[in-house]
């Protein structure tokens, strides 16, 4: 079966280098490129493609992780999405997975596995580069700390750079109060400072 391919990546020289490298397969099919998120949900909606390669930092415009979002949440189901990016990290992986992403893959990854996950991708089966899973897996097995509405107030403010006295001030409770919760919330983020505190909450996203 070939497989028809929309590229989208904001890069003219990374689409003409996907698309030569593309052109080698027999078996994918390039219909089309788009160099924004904005391109490649019109393009997609004409051109009915199996895969969207998708990159996820797309410049101005909607980024990749909402045109993967609109491109998977149509009526018909829409085309798979195959993130093909430079980013890893579990903010970046999580996003693009929750958006509805078939799989995710690193720039670096070699041909052959690009082409297997295309395929893989065509036929709705998962297909991650080897630390994307390692990272999903880790995840799995260690979810996401559940904070308190107090405590994401707390993250919140600590985030803002605020001490001890001005989140109390803020939040119409004692110092020790803050103290307390703060105690609690290193402990579910596994940090012994304010810094750690924050860059974990930004990693996770739990800061809303």
């Amino acid at each position: 079966m070939t497989v028809r391919i929309l590229l989208c990546d904001d890069h003219a020289v990374v689409r003409a280098g996907l698309l030569a490298l593309l052109d080698s397969a027999p078996d994918i099919e390039v219909v089309g490129e788009a160099g924004t998120g904005e391109e490649a949900l019109a393009l997609a909606a004409k051109l009915a493609p199996d895969v969207v390669l998708m990159d996820l930092q797309l410049g101005e415009g909607i980024d990749g992780v909402e045109t993967t979002r609109r491109l998977t949440s149509g009526r018909g189901g829409g085309p798979h999405v195959l993130v093909l990016t430079t980013y890893d990290t579990d903010a970046d992986i999580t996003r693009a997975i929750e958006a509805g992403a078939t799989g995710y893959l690193l720039k670096a990854e070699r041909p052959e596995e690009l082409f297997a996950a295309i395929h893989a991708a065509a036929q709705g089966r998962t297909a991650l580069s080897a630390p994307i899973a390692g990272r999903v897996m880790a995840n799995m097995r260690n979810p996401r700390p559940t904070l308190t509405d107090r405590e994401r107030e707390i993250l919140g403010k600590l985030s803002q750079g605020l001490g001890n006295r001005e989140i109390a001030k803020a939040l119409f409770i004692s110092e020790a109060t803050v103290k307390t919760h703060l105690g609690r919330i290193y402990d579910k983020l596994g940090v012994d400072t304010r810094a750690g505190a924050v860059a974990v909450a930004k990693e996770q996203r739990l800061l809303g």
